[in-house]
């Protein structure tokens, strides 16, 4: 028996923004008992080339909003990258998850040869719905979750395996 386009995306995903919930929850605690201001966290970043922990917080839950909208047929909900606190990333990840909530699975299934199209920054990219979840949401997902995982332990938060997988 296949697995559901739903299946495939959706519980996954949720579960992985949870964890990036704790996982920035850890970082927020780590601040306050070493007297660092939160928002050295939020602007760490890997290399000076890379993007910023709250951009990659924000384009992770940008892959879920987008990916999952454009499988349903919806419109995703607009968030302005505005986020300079890690409270203010954990509640862009609560609207993202709100978000998610409000799309039923008859929404997602049966979009594996669901023409997606879109740009970013002037390229056009086009996919079918199965190649989309597995080739572009979830690898541009993970990314940006495992890059803010980095960018919090590199600074010295006390992550492990477990945290990251929840």
């Amino acid at each position: 028996m296949a697995i559901s386009m739903y299946q495939a995306s959706a519980p996954q995903l949720k579960k992985m923004l949870v964890n990036l919930t704790t996982i920035l929850t850890m970082a927020e605690e780590y601040a306050a008992a070493k007297g660092v201001d939160g928002k050295v966290l939020v602007e760490a970043r890997l290399f000076p080339d890379m993007f910023p922990l709250a951009r990659q917080v924000q384009i992770a839950c940008d892959q879920v909003k987008f990916g999952l909208a454009r499988l349903a047929g919806v419109e995703a909900p607009k968030f302005e990258d505005t986020e300079s606190t890690l409270p203010q990333l954990k509640e862009r990840i609560a609207k993202t998850i709100a978000f998610m909530d409000s799309i039923k699975p008859e929404q997602i299934d049966g979009t594996e040869a669901k023409v997606i199209q879109f740009s970013i920054k002037g390229r056009n990219f086009e996919f079918v719905g199965e190649q989309y979840v597995l080739t572009w949401i979830i690898p541009n997902f993970y990314f940006h979750i495992t890059t803010t995982y980095n960018i919090l332990r590199h600074n010295g938060i006390e992550l492990g395996k477990a945290d990251y997988l929840g």
